[in-house]
C-alpha cells in the first residue's frame, strides 16, 4: 500500500469520525434543550394544580376581588394551553400575565388580614412563590440549553452536519418587558 494512499483513507477515517463527533455534540444539545423544557414543565404542572387551590382560598374573603381572581385563572388557563401546545413564546407571553395576576394577587390580599392569616392561604401562597422560584431558576437553565444548541448549530462546521441532520434553532423563554415590571403597589392601594 503506497503512503499516498494510507494518507487518502487515515483523511477520510478521521473525517468520518469528527463528523460523527459532530453529530452527536448535536444529538447531546438537542436532548438537553428537550430535558431543560421537561423541568419546566413539570413545575408549570405542579403549579397549575395549586393555582384553583389559592383562588378557592382568596374568594372566601376577597369578595370584591373577583375581577382580580379572574385574571389569574385566565392566565392559568393560557399557559396550560400553550404549553400543551409546546408554544414556547406563547408559554412566555401566558407567563408574564401569570406572574402579573400573582403579584396582583398577593398585593391585594395585604387589605384581608384573615386572608393573611389563613394557615392554609399562607401555605399555598409559600407553594406558589417557591414554584415561580423554581420555573425562573429553569428558564434561565433552559435558555442558556437553548442559546448553546442555537449557537453550535450555526457554527461551522457544525452548520453542515446540522444541516445534513435538520437540526433546527429553539425558541428560547422570554417575558416582555412590561410582564417583568413589579406589580404597581401604589395603583393597588390608591383606588
Amino acid at each position: 500500500m503506497e503512503v499516498s494512499t494510507f494518507i487518502f483513507w487515515g483523511a477520510v477515517i478521521a473525517g468520518l469520525l469528527y463528523g460523527v463527533t459532530l453529530y452527536n455534540n448535536l444529538v447531546t444539545l438537542k436532548h438537553n434543550v428537550d430535558q431543560a423544557w421537561s423541568n419546566i414543565d413539570v413545575l408549570l404542572k405542579q403549579r397549575h394544580d395549586e393555582l384553583p387551590k389559592l383562588v378557592e382560598t382568596c374568594k372566601a374573603y376577597m369578595k370584591h376581588e373577583r375581577e382580580t381572581l379572574e385574571q389569574v385563572m385566565q392566565a392559568r388557563a393560557s399557559v396550560f394551553k400553550a404549553r400543551e401546545e409546546g408554544d414556547v413564546g406563547g408559554v412566555g407571553r401566558a407567563e408574564g400575565a401569570l406572574r402579573m395576576g400573582l403579584g396582583t394577587l398577593f398585593a391585594v390580599a395585604e387589605n384581608y388580614p384573615d386572608l393573611k392569616a389563613n394557615e392554609n392561604f399562607q401555605h399555598l401562597q409559600s407553594r406558589v412563590t417557591g414554584l415561580e422560584n423554581g420555573i425562573a431558576d429553569r428558564r434561565e437553565l433552559y435558555n442558556a440549553t437553548v442559546n448553546l444548541n442555537n449557537i453550535r448549530i450555526e457554527q461551522f462546521p457544525d452548520v453542515v452536519v446540522a444541516r445534513m441532520f435538520a437540526f433546527k434553532e429553539r425558541d428560547l423563554l422570554e417575558f416582555s418587558e412590561a410582564e417583568k415590571a413589579d406589580v404597581d403597589m401604589k395603583g393597588l392601594f390608591d383606588s
